[in-house]
């Protein structure tokens, strides 16, 4: 059994090896030249690649949470307010965290694994010494890529999720498609999807910068790149909840519930 004191030395060892990460890449970020080419390519991969994944997932949501919540409202005599119930709930919380786990398991690893798999057979390393800057070229265009392509997902996954709940409402019931939409969109106010949103930006951000960490430096040859691709899914889905979690206080103490 592990010392805890060493444990815990370890854990603020990374904790600050992660924040020395991140200031880096604020720095990096302002200085002239930016890779618009890799920027570009990276929103491809992480935005057009990963939506359907998302899109499929979203749709089954929407579905499966209109299904499982009829049976109670009706129960209650208020199947009316189903629309607006599972707006708000795919919305505020659904939707988004649903979005950014899925983007953690499959955005994260693969940049663990990618810039990990560059590190073990010194393509970085060689990058530096050919005079180019690999932490502009690598870490800043897929965190920046991350950053602006998680939101936007999430806002394809809470409309997509929407019409799966227009689905699933018409299974047992009868709602004209007018009726719907104006519900929802009557359900839902400014504190709802201002906050939604802007967590999916730190969503996004905390994806990036734990992915490209831990492939950036990765160690012990291929075991590393899997350990760190490993390592990439779970930091980033535990910030994900903890990012959701202050969001959640932030918007309750601003009285935006």
């Amino acid at each position: 059994m592990r010392n805890p004191l060493i444990l815990q030395s370890a854990f603020l060892q990374e904790v600050g090896e992660l924040s020395r990460f991140t200031a880096r890449f604020f720095r990096e970020l302002v200085k002239p030249k930016q890779e618009w080419e890799e920027f570009i390519n990276q929103c491809f991969w992480v935005g057009y690649k990963t939506l359907t994944l998302v899109g499929i997932t979203a749709f089954i949501m929407g579905l499966v949470l209109t299904i499982q919540s009829r049976p109670t409202l009706v129960e209650f005599g208020a199947e009316a307010m189903l629309p607006a119930m599972v707006a708000v709930s795919l919305v505020r919380e659904i939707a988004p965290v649903i979005t950014a786990l899925i983007c953690a398991g499959k955005i994260g690893s693969g940049m663990g694994a990618e810039l990990g798999s560059m590190r073990v057979t010194e393509q970085i390393d060689a990058m530096e010494v050919s005079g180019t800057n690999p932490f502009k070229y690598l870490i800043v265009t897929r965190v920046l890529a991350t950053t602006i392509m998680v939101p936007l997902l999430s806002s394809v996954a809470n409309a997509i999720s929407l019409y799966g709940g227009y689905l699933g409402t018409n299974l047992r019931g009868d709602v004209s498609w007018s009726l719907y939409w104006f519900q929802v969109f009557n359900s839902l106010s400014f504190g709802d999807v201002v906050p939604s949103l802007i967590k999916t930006i730190f969503f996004g951000f905390a994806i990036g910068i734990v992915g490209c960490y831990k492939g950036y430096y990765s160690q012990k040859g291929t075991e590393g790149v899997g350990r760190s691709a490993t390592t990439a899914v779970i930091v980033a889905s535990l910030l994900v909840f903890i990012i959701d979690l202050l969001v959640v206080q932030i918007t309750d103490l601003l009285d935006l519930t």
